[in-house]
């Protein structure tokens, strides 16, 4: 009898909605075998279980294999069931006898060196199809330590442990140090996929936002940056714009006010509640303009009906024509004034209003003559040159900003600049 040498797999997994796919399986001749010795009796049964494969008898084939189980004396016996009980499985698209066979082979300790990382990765995704977390976390740690495809072990590793920490209380003891771990593994797979000169999927990040925010997790802006830069739209920086709200729950409203601007100019804002704050935002520094905008937008988008922030708008409206009548005199008696305080309010009506070169040309005069808050007066020039267009000049105002929240504020737009230029 020539016994079957088991095939090799071949295991291409990707990260897709949060799932790990089912891995392929091919026929590779230059598979290596053990040399075994396997017992008469186990030999015996074998030959049924294969000329019962062979002619598609698969019930046959499945009693033999049960029977050569029963008859195995060693590691050599059970190696070479579990290998034909592979072939098997493979013919007759059978998972759980896939599954069996695997371990059987892997626990006999005579899986040759080269197919053990294999055999333990396609284990690993088998017991995380099965919900086996422990098992799979077992196998893939296996697969990633043999060297085997650690840009896909990793990957199912991180499903095992997210698996493992479940959703309820996840960032509570110990699912939130499994997250951890998930997360870990899910780092791991990433920079073996760049080294391996391959683009991870952006689903990878995002998955890393969503388990690092439900555990609490302070890494979770580092993925959040990491999933605009793998995709860089409009919902992954409002992502990144919310967690940093987050993080500086005591910023200003003008500054809040240009974190605001740079979610509308980047299309993240998407629900009511978002043209609702830019609105109030604008309202409670009296730039009038951008409160109509803000609320038409939010109409326009359909996410505003006409009563919601119906005072706000009402409140602006009113007060528009008065405002825009005295832009005029206030840019005569800001080029005349000792500082630019009349000069940086002045731009900032026009930024409210969409003028922006005139916006530009006021923040420049402020900056000029003094007397203001120049991390903003920067900022907001570099938002009216990125929203007329320019920039270069806008990266330049940016990176003149030097500290507190306004220079984290100023890198969320610089982040969005480098996106929207590459």
């Amino acid at each position: 009898m020539r016994f079957v040498t088991p095939v090799a797999l071949a295991l291409a997994l990707v990260l897709t909605g949060g799932a790990v796919s089912v891995p392929a399986l091919a026929k590779d001749k230059k598979a290596s075998a053990p040399k075994l010795n396997v017992s008469p009796d186990v030999i015996k049964a074998l030959q049924t279980a294969q000329e019962a494969t062979g002619k598609q008898d698969f019930a046959a084939a499945k009693a033999a294999l049960a029977d050569a189980d029963s008859k195995a004396k060693s590691n050599d016996d059970k190696y070479q069931i579990g290998a034909l009980k592979l072939n098997t499985s493979i013919a007759a698209k059978d998972a759980a006898l896939q599954s069996e066979a695997l371990t059987q082979m892997l626990d006999s300790g005579k899986t040759p060196a080269d197919q053990v990382g294999q055999f333990n990765a396609v284990a690993g995704e088998q017991a995380l199809e099965a919900k086996n977390y422990d098992l799979a976390i077992q196998r893939a740690q296996a697969a990633a330590q043999a060297g085997y495809k650690p840009e896909a072990a990793n990957v199912t590793l991180a499903q095992a442990y997210f698996g493992k920490a479940g959703t309820a209380n996840p960032s509570a003891e110990p699912a939130r140090g499994l997250n951890q771990q998930g997360l870990a593994a899910l780092k791991a797979a990433i920079d073996a996929s760049k080294a391996a000169g391959q683009q991870p999927p952006a689903q990878w990040y995002q998955i890393g936002v969503s388990r690092a925010a439900a555990a609490k997790l302070p890494e979770v802006t580092d993925w959040a940056r990491q999933a605009y830069e793998a995709a860089p739209n409009g919902e992954n920086l409002r992502t990144l714009v919310r967690l940093f709200q987050q993080a500086n729950p005591s910023i200003t409203n003008r500054e809040n006010l240009d974190v605001l601007r740079l979610m509308a100019a980047s299309g993240g804002l998407v629900v009511a509640g978002d043209f609702t704050e830019y609105a109030e935002m604008a309202s409670k520094t009296g730039i009038y303009g951008e409160v109509k905008s803000a609320i038409d937008a939010g109409r326009a988008k359909g996410v505003l009906n006409a009563s919601q922030g119906g005072d706000l708008y009402q409140g602006a409206v009113s007060r528009i024509a008065g405002d825009k009548s005295s832009l005029g005199a206030a840019e005569a008696d800001a080029r005349k004034a000792a500082n630019g305080k009349i000069a940086a309010a002045t731009a900032d009506a026009y930024l409210g209003y969409g003028d922006y070169a005139k916006a530009a040309a006021m923040f420049e005069l402020a900056k000029q003559k003094g007397g203001v808050d120049a991390d903003e007066v920067n900022t907001r020039l570099g938002i009216a040159k990125t929203l007329a267009g320019d920039t270069a000049s806008a990266k330049a105002a940016f990176q003149a900003v030097q500290g507190g929240a306004r220079k984290s504020i100023a890198g969320l737009w610089l982040s969005y600049l480098a996106s929207k230029g590459a």
